[in-house]
């Protein structure tokens, strides 16, 4: 049976990933420092003996490299994943998103790693230059986050051209779905939804002209899937997953406030710093290879709310 560790694996696309790792026979380590990763998404696997929970950091040299020495694929998603606490925690964010990934690349170097999945993003690419954006479109992050992931991206890149490595790298644009939760630096179709079902109105920060690519999680595990799963001549090469639609913040907050079967009107607020303006993906370099989205952005906005009444309100809950 193969083992594949997930760093990151507690988290919300994490979880997911150890959910269908499991559900296709094969063996799921998780690593999560429980600094963003939340016991409640991964406690349906707690019992099973393909299932194994380490709690730990990607800077911990000596756990990363045990780890890594005992299985077959990394699906690296472990991260500062926050544009706002990136400004907040510049140094923090270099140091798990770039140092982190450095770690995980030298064991698995050393380990010679039969697969190895890399979770950059789309917020390398900063603002739109050119609609779609492609793969080749400059790399302009304007913040410390995306910076951190531009470094990290290239550094896996680097690896798999000199060290001839099988290294997948996935950028995706805006993943939403069920245990994305809406505590602390959550996302905006979780923090819409909180306020919402709360009765309150979703606030958006400047005029809500801003567009976004939003995929829902069960593409994003059918990207990783099908890049763990590909190797035709991907190694180094950043492939793009999303919708290849974009949506304004403005219509997103109504949608959701739709779903949610309120009338509600969105109240705005002063523009947030260096937000980026647009985002929307080119996935032709996805479609060639055989992979295209299948769940529409109301199909899982739906599904999202609908978790969100169940389960949405419960507090996170980490481990000691």
């Amino acid at each position: 049976m193969k083992k594949i560790l997930v760093t990151g694996g507690a988290g919300f696309i994490g979880s997911h990933l150890c959910d269908h790792i499991i559900e296709h026979g094969f063996i799921a380590y998780c690593l999560d420092d429980f600094s963003g990763g939340d016991i409640g998404n991964i406690r349906q696997l707690l019992d099973f003996k393909e299932f194994k929970l380490v709690k730990g950091s990607v800077l911990d040299h000596d756990l990363v490299w045990r780890l890594v020495s005992e299985v077959d694929i990394i699906m690296h998603l472990a991260a500062q994943i926050h544009v706002d606490r990136s400004y907040v925690e510049p140094q923090l964010t270099w140091r798990v998103n770039v140092e982190g990934t450095q770690n995980l690349l030298e064991a698995a170097r050393y380990y010679d790693i039969e697969n190895f999945l890399f979770a950059s993003s789309s917020e390398v690419y900063g603002s739109a230059q050119l609609a779609p954006m492609s793969e080749l479109h400059p790399l302009e992050a304007p913040h410390p986050y995306g910076a951190s992931k531009i470094a990290a991206d290239r550094m896996c890149a680097a690896y798999a051209k000199t060290y001839h490595m099988p290294i997948k790298i996935l950028r995706c644009f805006n993943i939403f779905g069920p245990r994305q939760r809406s505590l602390n630096y959550a996302g905006v179709i979780a923090k819409f939804t909180r306020r919402v079902l709360s009765g309150q109105p979703p606030v958006i920060y400047g005029d809500g002209s801003q567009t976004r690519d939003y995929m829902y999680v069960k593409d994003a595990v059918n990207a990783y899937d099908f890049m763990l799963n590909n190797d035709m001549g991907l190694a180094g090469v950043p492939v793009n997953f999303g919708t290849g639609e974009e949506v304004s913040i403005l219509d997103l907050a109504r949608m959701i406030v739709d779903v949610c079967g309120s009338d509600l009107e969105p109240v705005h607020d002063a523009p947030r710093q260096a937000e980026v303006d647009r985002l929307v993906a080119d996935i032709s370099r996805a479609n060639n290879f055989g992979w295209y989205p299948h769940v529409t952005l109301m199909e899982g906005l739906s599904s999202y709310v609908s978790w969100y009444r169940r389960f949405g309100y419960e507090p996170r809950t980490v481990v000691d």
